[in-house]
């Protein structure tokens, strides 16, 4: 799955955006926030996402008009809708649009966090939390590695880094496509960030791990 931390997220609620967004950067996830569907629209058509938690009552194009031009065109990124709007008629009509879970408000961060990794997993095909490759354990809720029996800290950086590979195991991703898993709008990129952090990932879970693909990029192979 590409930009597998990603997330966009839509809510013109200054106060509760700022919430998501701290929560979802704190569990791990990289968070491009926009205030309108207009904007939000524009977003999707350039840059692959995990995710959208979509708020409905947006200016300029509501919540349920992105949503169904998201559907319409063909993109399954899962979408988690947020609105006050509570009735059922509501939650049918946000599900029946394409929408693949629904959170009223209030809200609470932790239960929205939970469902975002829900849907991640169903997006993958996982039921279960943690991703098992070679001697790897990775816990994606925790943010652990193992190897073997050894607990391994990472980066941040490193983390995201390990998870869009082992996610697309076989598939090589170029420069670009792992600096959109790390980096949200207002992030600067580093130079010659990636090749640092997969050097370390390398020292620190194995020179073996991470392939280098010449001319593309990096790849983890199937195991």
């Amino acid at each position: 799955m590409n930009g597998l931390m990603r997330v966009l997220l839509v809510e013109d609620d200054d106060l509760i955006g700022c919430g998501v967004e701290a929560g979802l950067r704190q569990a791990g996830f990289t968070v491009d926030w926009t205030r309108d569907g207009h904007k939000a629209g524009l977003a999707l058509d350039t840059t692959v996402y995990a995710l959208v938690v979509l708020d409905l009552g947006l200016p300029r194009v509501s919540g349920m008009e992105l949503l169904k031009r998201v559907r319409d065109s063909g993109k399954d990124v899962p979408v988690l809708v947020l609105t006050a709007r509570g009735t059922v008629a509501d939650r049918v009509g946000g599900l029946e649009a394409g929408a693949d879970d629904y959170l009223g408000k209030p809200f609470d961060l932790t239960e929205l966090i939970a469902r975002c990794r829900a849907l991640l997993r169903r997006a993958q095909g996982r039921s279960v939390e943690q991703i098992r490759y070679l001697d790897l354990t990775v816990n994606p809720a925790a943010q652990t590695v193992d190897v073997g029996t050894r607990r391994v800290p990472l980066t941040s950086r490193e983390w995201a880094i390990l998870l869009q590979l082992l996610t697309n195991q076989g598939i090589p991703q170029s420069r670009s496509r792992l600096e959109e898993s790390l980096y949200g709008w207002q992030e600067e990129i580093e130079s010659n960030a990636i090749e640092v952090h997969v050097s370390n990932l390398r020292k620190k879970l194995g020179a073996k791990l991470i392939k280098t693909v010449r001319n593309i990029g990096y790849v983890v192979e199937k195991a």
